[in-house]
């Protein structure tokens, strides 16, 4: 058989040649990055527009700080795993991801932990809880949460207060009428709402040892108190008016328990009469106690002790709520 050797050449050069062109297509598609500068940093932050704890100012001068801010530098020095491990160190940061892209960008994708309350103890701890009950380091940014005051331990926070306040948040109502949740030295519950001149108080929280339990008992419990609470407002305040009571008392499951609000008179200086002894306002047992020029309740009969410990007024508040309220949205 005689070999056609001018067929097999023609064949190997052209096998060659098509080798020869697909690495010199790829060599000078293949961006040099030792060359090329990076032209541009992307920065996303997720939800920035609802957190508000970090911005990409910050985020910029913390790369610029380790420096590692990959803008003018070439693209084979951007080290974009350092990168993500130096905004992962951030308390207020959930995940990060930076990548480069061959026209020479840098793009940086974060998202930020999700703080439900802010914590302001009697003891001078001042700091965030987020979405898994874990702690926030206080932030200079403001942000619009409900703040908790009292008597609170980081334990107490965590545990219960965490749960109380993701329920609360969890319903569009709540979110928007509760500002203050205090806590007293017996661990009772007071909230303080936007609207109203008042305070409501709920009792103390269920206790259970067991975590995912515990955070089914208290949802439970607060949903509970919260309903009534909605029936008492959509049945008796809105006919009573929203600053008729000074204080709430839902602590009890078969009635509720309020303090009216009460003028002196110019004359006596004598406290106008209380409300009718016992009330029906949808369904729930509304009872007004009345008031000394203390400002005390006085105690009624059939009345539990424990029905002492919601006498206090707005001015006795634990933290920094001597004004009712704390200003949510000051610069902290």
């Amino acid at each position: 058989m005689r070999i056609n050797w001018k067929k097999i050449l023609i064949i190997t050069l052209d096998s060659a040649l098509a080798i020869y062109l697909m690495f010199a297509f790829t060599a000078f598609n293949k961006p040099d990055e030792k060359t090329k500068l990076c032209t541009k940093v992307n920065i996303n932050i997720q939800d920035e527009a609802t957190n508000g704890f970090i911005d990409t100012h910050e985020i910029k001068n913390r790369l610029r700080k380790g420096n590692i801010y990959p803008l003018k530098m070439p693209l084979d020095d951007v080290n974009s795993r350092k990168i993500e491990e130096t905004l992962k160190s951030s308390p207020f940061v959930k995940t990060a991801e930076c990548y480069k892209t061959q026209d020479g960008q840098v793009c940086i994708t974060l998202t930020q932990r999700m703080p439900v309350v802010r914590i302001k103890s009697d003891r001078g701890d001042d700091y965030y809880l987020d979405d898994n009950d874990c702690i926030m380091p206080n932030s200079h940014y403001t942000s619009d949460l409900i703040i908790a005051t009292g008597h609170i331990t980081k334990w107490f926070a965590t545990n219960y207060i965490s749960p109380l306040s993701k329920t609360l948040m969890e319903n569009d109502l709540w979110k928007n009428q509760i500002e203050q949740i205090n806590v007293m030295p017996d661990l009772g519950i007071e909230l303080v709402p936007r609207v109203g001149n008042h305070i409501v108080y709920i009792g103390q929280l269920p206790y259970c040892k067991y975590k995912k339990l515990k955070n089914k008992i208290v949802s439970d419990f607060v949903n509970k108190k919260m309903n009534r609470l909605e029936k008492f407002y959509k049945y008796g305040l809105s006919q009573a008016g929203w600053n008729k009571y000074s204080y709430i008392n839902l602590e009890f499951d078969n009635q509720i328990i309020c303090k009216k609000v009460f003028k002196e008179k110019k004359d006596d200086k004598s406290i106008e009469s209380a409300l009718a002894v016992s009330d029906n306002i949808g369904g729930i047992p509304v009872k007004s106690q009345e008031v000394s020029k203390t400002g005390n309740l006085s105690p009624e009969k059939g009345n539990k002790p424990e029905a002492n410990k919601t006498t206090s007024s707005k001015k006795e508040l634990s933290g920094n709520t001597a004004n009712k309220k704390v200003n949510n949205k000051t610069r902290i």
